[in-house]
C-alpha cells in the first residue's frame, strides 16, 4: 500500500491534517519574522571571526560605529551578566571580544561583536567594516588532527558486557573494519531568528524560533543578570528545527534581548542563510572502528566498537549525543560480549549539536556496516545475517535480550516487522532478479538492501523526561490548551489537541491550540528525543483527568463517560456545555495544570548500566538503487517501509514523519556533504554547494505502511509510539544498497564512507 492508500485507510482513525496546514498553504502561518515591526525596532548583525583559531590582538570598531544607520556596537563588555550561552558547560561566550580583555577565537564565523542599527541591511554592512588583527594558530579540524594533538572534550567513555576481547579471540572467524561519516546541516526553511521586546522594569519578552523555550529563557536571564521570572519566551511555530534549534537559538535570543535592554527598543536578529550555516552547529561527523568475532553461520560472538566524534569547539550536547551513539551501536542485534569506547574530539569547527537521531544514526550505521561486512565475508545475503543476530522476540524469555548497557529488551518486534516487509516488498525474488540483471549489465548496476532500526525512546539525560500542561475550560465550553512542547512542523500541536478532544469527548475544533510560553508552563524540556507527543500528551491527559473528575463530582456523576459532547452516567446525562456552565456557577475551578514524568528510567553513568529508555521503536526499509559506474550518479528506484508507531495518534502525520525522516536520512548518507577548507572555513555554506534531497530525488515507487499490529506494551498516551527520529535511520538501507551496487561492479568487498556522493562512489570503485 502506498502512502496515499495508507492515509485513505487510516482516515477513520484520527488522520487529521496538521493544525496549520491551511495556513501554510495560504501563507497565513505567522513565524517570528512575520510579526509586524514597530517603528522603533532596531536590527542586529554579528561581526564574525575570519579565522578558525587564534587570539585577537586588536579590533578597531570605529569604522563600524561611524557607518550609516548604526546606533550602537556591543561587545562582551556590555553584557551585564554571565557571558555564556553553553547549554551544559560554561564554555560558549555569547560575544568573544572584549575591548578591555581582548578575546580568543575558536572557530571561523564565531560571533565577536554585535551591531545595532536602524535596518538589517545597515547592520550587516557595518559589521564587515571592523579592522581585526589576529595572532592566528593552526586549527584542529579533523578527528585525525584531534588524535594527533590529544584534543578532547572529556575522557573516553566505556560501555561493556562480558569479555569482548576474549570472545573475539576465541571466535572461528574475525574481521576488522572502519567507516567514516560526515556531518549534516539542518537546513530548516526558517533560519535562526529572535525578536526581543522590553517591558516594564526589567521584563523582557522574547519571540524565538527554538525547540527549548526554557533554555532560551535561562540563557537570556543569566546573560542579562535577570531572574528567570523577568523573561518570557514564546514560540508559536518554527519553520523546521531537526535539533538545530534545541541549543543554537540561545545566542540569537541573547543578542536580541541584550540590544533591547540597552536601547529600550524592540530588537530583531535574523541570520542570513550563509551566516546561519557558518555560525551554527551540525550533526557530528564520526568515525567508527569495529572488530568482530563470529561463527560460520554469521552469529556474532563478540564485538568491539571504537567511536570517534568530531564535537567542534565547545561541549554543547556532545556528551549526551556521543552516549546515544554508544547506546545504538547494537541497533537491533544481540551481542553476547561487547565493548564500546567513545572519544569526544575537540576541534576548531562550529560546535556540533543535536540533529534528528541525536547520535543514534552514527551508532546504527556502524552496526549495519559491520553486519554487511560479515555477510560478504561469508558470501551470504546480509538479511540472513541480520535475522540470525536479532534480539529475541518480545516474550521469548531471558536469552538474547540484554543490551550492552544492561537494559533488557522486552518489546522486540523487529523479527515480525522484517518478515512482513520481506513478503510485501518481494525482497528475495527482487534480489535474485537484480543479481541476474547485473550479470548482463557491465556499466549500470543495481543494488538492494533491507535494514532494520531499533531506537530507544526517552531523553538519556534522565531529568529531562518531564512535561507540563495547562488546560483551561471557558464558560461557553470551549477549551484552551497549552503545554511545554514546541511545533516545528511535526504535528505535535494537532496530536496533543486530539488527546484533549478525545478525553473531553469534544470535536477537535472545540480545542484552541496556543503558543508555547514559559509564563504558562514553566521548566519545559526541549521538544526533542522523539518524546514530544509521549510526554506532552500525557501531561495534557493528566490535566484533563483532573477537570473531568471535578465536573463529575459536581454533577454527582460517578463513573461518568465523556463522549460526543455529552456527559453520561448511571441515572443521568447532560450536555458538555450545560455541565461546564453549571460547574462555573457552583464555583468549581475549570483550569488545571497537568504533569508527567516518564517512569521506569534509571541510569548509573559511571557504571554505564541501567534503563535509559522507556521503550523502543522499530521499523525496517527495503531500498533499491541504480548506479552508473562511469559517473557515480545514482538514484533510488523503489523504497518499501514498514514502521511501528504503536497505536497511531494520527496516521496522516505519522506517515509524513516516516517519509520525511527516511528522506532526510538518505540525504545525510548520499548527497549532503560538509566541506571545510584547510583554514577551517565552511565551503558548503549555501544551497548552491550543499545539496539536500528534493522532490525529484524521491523514488518513483515508495510504499509506506504503519505496522497494523503496533501497540506499545508500556503505558504511553493511547499506547502510541514516538515517530520523529527512528525513521531517519531507515535511510541506511539506501546507503548500503549503493554499496551493494558498487560491489557488484568491483566484484569484491569495497568499504564506502558517507556521504556516498558520486565522487566518493567513483573513488571506491577505483
Amino acid at each position: 500500500m502506498d502512502g496515499a492508500s495508507a492515509l485513505s485507510a487510516a482516515s477513520a482513525t484520527g488522520a487529521l491534517a496538521h493544525d496549520s496546514a491551511h495556513r501554510h498553504v495560504a501563507g497565513d502561518a505567522r513565524y517570528v519574522d512575520d510579526h509586524a515591526e514597530p517603528g522603533a525596532m532596531v536590527h542586529l548583525a554579528f561581526g564574525l571571526s575570519a579565522v578558525a583559531r587564534g587570539r585577537i590582538l586588536s579590533l578597531d570598531l570605529a569604522p563600524v560605529r561611524a557607518a550609516p544607520g548604526v546606533i550602537r556596537v556591543l561587545t562582551a563588555d556590555d553584557l551585564p551578566g554571565i557571558n555564556d550561552t553553553g547549554p551544559v558547560a560554561r564554555d560558549e561566550p555569547a560575544l568573544a571580544f572584549s575591548e578591555r580583555r581582548g578575546g580568543e577565537v575558536n572557530y571561523h564565523g564565531q560571533a565577536l561583536f554585535l551591531v545595532v542599527a536602524r535596518t538589517r541591511e545597515a547592520a550587516r554592512l557595518a559589521a564587515k567594516l571592523a579592522v581585526v588583527e589576529y595572532e592566528e594558530e593552526a586549527p584542529i579540524l579533523s578527528i585525525d588532527d584531534a588524535i594527533a594533538a590529544g584534543s578532547y572534550l572529556t575522557a573516553p567513555y566505556r560501555m561493556a558486557a562480558g569479555d569482548a576481547v576474549d570472545a573475539i579471540a576465541a571466535a572461528p572467524r574475525r574481521l576488522k573494519g572502519r567507516i567514516e561519516m560526515g556531518g549534516q546541516e539542518h537546513f530548516y526553511l526558517e533560519g535562526q531568528v529572535a525578536v526581543a521586546t522590553p517591558g516594564e522594569g526589567d521584563e523582557m519578552h522574547v519571540l524565538s524560533s527554538t525547540q527549548h523555550p526554557s533554555e532560551v529563557q535561562a540563557a537570556v536571564a543569566h546573560n542579562l543578570a535577570l531572574p528567570a521570572n523577568a523573561v518570557t519566551v514564546e514560540v508559536r511555530r518554527m519553520g523546521g528545527g531537526f535539533g538545530g534549534k534545541e541549543t543554537q537559538g540561545a545566542l540569537i535570543a541573547v543578542a536580541a534581548a541584550l540590544a533591547a535592554k540597552l536601547t529600550g527598543r524592540p530588537a530583531k536578529l535574523r541570520l542570513d542563510r550563509d551566516d546561519d550555516m557558518i555560525l551554527t552547529g551540525k550533526r557530528h561527523p564520526f568515525r567508527v572502528d569495529y572488530e568482530v568475532g563470529f561463527d560460520d553461520e554469521g552469529c556474532i560472538l563478540g564485538v568491539r566498537f571504537e567511536q570517534w566524534a568530531n564535537c567542534g569547539w565547545s561541549e554543547d550536547l556532545s556528551a549526551a549525543i556521543a552516549d546515544r551513539a554508544m547506546f545504538h551501536a547494537d541497533n537491533a542485534y544481540f551481542y553476547p560480549a561487547a565493548e564500546i569506547i567513545s572519544h569526544r574530539c575537540r576541534t576548531n569547527l562550529c560546535s556540533m549539536t543535536a540533529f534528528r537521531g541525536f547520535g543514534g544514526p552514527q551508532g546504527v550505521l556502524g552496526a549495519e556496516r559491520m553486519i554487511q561486512h560479515i555477510a560478504h565475508e561469508l558470501g551470504r545475503d546480509p538479511l540472513t545475517i541480520r535475522r540470525r543476530n536479532f534480539y529475541a522476540s518480545a516474550g521469548a524469555g531471558e536469552a538474547r535480550a540484554m543490551t550492552p548497557y544492561g537494559m533488557r529488551v522486552e518489546d522486540c518486534v523487529i523479527g515480525e516487522i522484517v518478515d512482513d516487509l520481506v513478503v510485501a516488498a518481494d525482497y528475495h525474488a527482487r534480489r535474485a532478479e537484480i543479481a541476474e540483471w547485473n550479470s548482463q549489465s557491465p556499466v549500470m548496476k543495481r543494488g538492494i538492501s533491507l535494514t532494520p532500526v531499533k531506537f530507544g525512546i526517552s531523553f538519556t539525560t534522565t531529568h529531562l523526561n518531564q512535561a507540563g500542561a495547562l488546560v483551561l475550560i471557558y464558560q461557553d465550553g470551549s477549551v484552551m490548551l497549552n503545554h511545554g512542547g514546541t511545533e516545528m512542523g511535526q504535528g505535535l500541536y494537532r496530536k496533543v489537541a486530539q488527546v484533549a478532544a478525545a478525553e473531553f469527548g469534544l470535536p477537535d475544533d472545540a480545542i484552541r491550540i496556543t503558543a508555547t510560553r514559559t509564563d504558562k508552563v514553566p521548566n519545559t524540556s526541549p521538544t526533542a528525543a522523539s518524546s514530544g507527543s509521549d510526554m506532552n500528551g500525557m501531561a495534557v491527559k493528566d490535566a484533563c483527568d483532573q477537570l473531568k473528575a471535578r465536573i463529575a463530582a459536581h454533577l454527582g456523576a460517578e463513573g461518568a463517560i465523556f463522549e460526543n459532547g455529552m456527559i453520561r452516567w448511571t441515572g443521568g446525562e447532560t450536555s458538555w456545555a450545560e455541565a461546564v456552565s453549571s460547574a462555573y456557577m457552583a464555583r468549581v475551578s475549570l483550569a488545571a495544570s497537568g504533569f508527567y514524568a516518564t517512569p521506569k528510567l534509571t541510569w548509573d553513568r559511571p557504571a554505564a548500566k541501567g534503563r535509559p529508555f522507556y521503550y523502543f521503536a522499530y521499523g525496517a526499509a527495503v531500498t533499491e538503487v541504480l548506479l552508473d559506474t562511469l559517473t557515480g550518479e545514482n538514484r533510488m528506484l523503489r523504497v518499501d517501509i514498514l514502521h511501528d508507531v504503536g497505536r497511531s495518534l494520527n496516521p496522516a502525520i505519522d506517515l509524513g514523519q516516516v517519509e520525511g525522516g527516511f528522506i532526510q536520512g538518505v540525504g545525510w548518507l548520499t548527497t549532503e556533504e560538509l566541506v571545510w577548507d584547510p583554514k577551517g572555513r565552511l565551503a558548503t555554506h549555501a544551497p548552491s554547494t550543499y545539496k539536500i534531497p528534493t522532490a525529484g530525488d524521491r523514488p518513483e515507487v515508495m510504499n509506506m505502511r504503519l505496522w497494523a499490529k503496533g501497540e506499545n506494551r508500556e503505558l504511553t498516551i493511547r499506547r502510541s509510539k514516538a515517530v520523529g527520529e527512528p525513521p531517519l535511520m531507515l535511510g541506511v538501507s539506501a546507503f548500503l544498497a549503493l554499496q551493494e551496487a558498487m560491489m557488484a561492479s568491483a566484484g569484491e568487498w569495497r568499504p564506502l564512507d558517507a556521504p556516498a556522493t558520486a565522487e566518493r562512489l567513483l573513488m571506491a570503485l577505483d
